[in-house]
């Protein structure tokens, strides 16, 4: 049986943010095999230097990512869309091992099968080391609060 993700392409403005917010809040979850769902099985992503080709390498990839990334809470934005892709900005904050804070910024380009599933991720991301007294982001881990503002409105 097939898998199905709606919303399905082409997109709306509507549509692709909803899209962006559902990847936003699986994210946030920090759960490999949740977020994996939402790809091909054979999903292809470029993640800064690193390629990946599907589900099971996904899986590993964020295991390893938010096991590395503590604290991670994200917001995406959608910056594009047409027929069947969608781009998107986003912001992150984290911190290390050490207890050093850092905001990982970058723009993600997604290509969806007619299933709503991404086929094609590619994510370009620049680290910015901050100081804890600058985070933005305070909300308990999880899904962003509907009434935190956005990337946008805080000004990034």
């Amino acid at each position: 049986m097939s898998e199905c993700r709606p919303p399905l392409p082409p997109f709306t403005a509507e549509t692709a943010a909803q899209k962006a917010r559902m990847a936003e809040d699986a994210w946030n979850s920090r759960d490999p095999a949740r977020v994996a769902l939402a790809y091909t099985i054979d999903s292809r992503w470029r993640n800064r230097a690193e390629f990946l080709q599907g589900r099971e390498a996904i899986q590993t990839f964020l295991t390893r990512k938010w096991g590395r990334e503590r604290d991670y809470r994200l917001i995406k934005e959608v910056w594009a869309f047409r027929d069947n892709r969608i781009a998107v900005r986003f912001a992150y904050e984290w911190h290390d091992h050490s207890g050093s804070w850092f905001r990982s910024y970058g723009n993600e380009n997604w290509e969806f099968d007619e299933l709503g599933l991404m086929r094609l991720r590619i994510a370009s991301i620049n680290d910015l080391p901050i100081l804890e007294a600058d985070r933005k982001y305070h909300w308990p881990l999880g899904r962003r609060p509907d009434g935190h503002p956005s990337l946008s409105e805080l000004g990034l």
